[in-house]
């Protein structure tokens, strides 16, 4: 794994990250560390457009077009290595069903350094197919079993039957989410559009995370995302 990841690749956004950028450019002084420009931004840091993000295989075109209504960017810091659909699907199901095992991470998105700071967080867990009910800030949609949509969140839920998951004889209750982070204020915007792009990468990523599973039927997602209300 690369020493900066997506994470560490944020010099000027956090006191930590500044010192981890303070004791790589010791190591660089010392002639231990990798190259850095002047700015001190590790030569491997790169802008990729939104269908690049997160393994490549992550987001859809649409997904792509709807993080751009979302963070106002078509541009994004490049993901880390460990923030891939393919190494989430693997964790998700290497723990699956482990004693207080209940999710994870699946990829983070950030818009580029020198632009406003923007910071989505993709995560996956394990669900209660029983559990009734909604926060009335959530919009239900017709994805999957369940997907609930707000102008700065959204999750799908679908079952998976999967050797992956739960094996052929049981169906894994899964749901993936996206949400804006660190948002101290109600979001600005046009609402409904915020919850349809919202729930449109939230379809992308599930889908996709179907997919690397194994999910018969693709989880009962359908191809494209259904923006309708339930």
């Amino acid at each position: 794994m690369k020493m900066w990841s997506v994470v560490s690749r944020r010099p000027v956004r956090g006191g930590l990250l500044s010192a981890a950028l303070a004791g790589s450019l010791l190591l660089g002084a010392t002639g231990c560390g990798g190259e850095e420009d002047k700015d001190g931004i590790p030569d491997d840091y790169k802008v990729v457009a939104g269908t690049q993000l997160c393994g490549g295989n992550a987001v859809s075109a649409d997904a792509a077009k709807a993080l751009k209504v979302i963070t106002g960017s078509s541009r994004f810091e490049a993901s880390g290595e460990e923030y891939s659909v393919e190494l989430a699907a693997t964790v998700l199901a290497t723990m699956y069903n482990a004693p207080g095992s209940r999710g994870g991470d699946v990829c983070r998105i950030y818009t580029p350094l020198g632009t406003p700071d923007f910071d989505l967080r993709v995560t996956w867990r394990q669900v209660d197919p029983d559990a009734t009910g909604s926060p009335s800030k959530f919009t239900l949609l017709k994805m999957g079993e369940q997907t609930l949509a707000a102008a700065d969140k959204a999750y799908v839920q679908f079952g998976c039957k999967s050797d992956k998951v739960a094996g052929t004889s049981e169906v894994g209750h899964l749901e993936v989410g996206v949400e804006r982070w660190g948002m101290p204020t109600e979001p600005e915007g046009n609402v409904e559009a915020l919850k349809d792009a919202y729930a449109t990468v939230a379809h992308s990523f599930s889908l996709a995370m179907a997919k690397e599973l194994g999910c018969a039927d693709n989880g009962g997602l359908p191809a494209n995302p259904v923006l309708e209300p339930a």
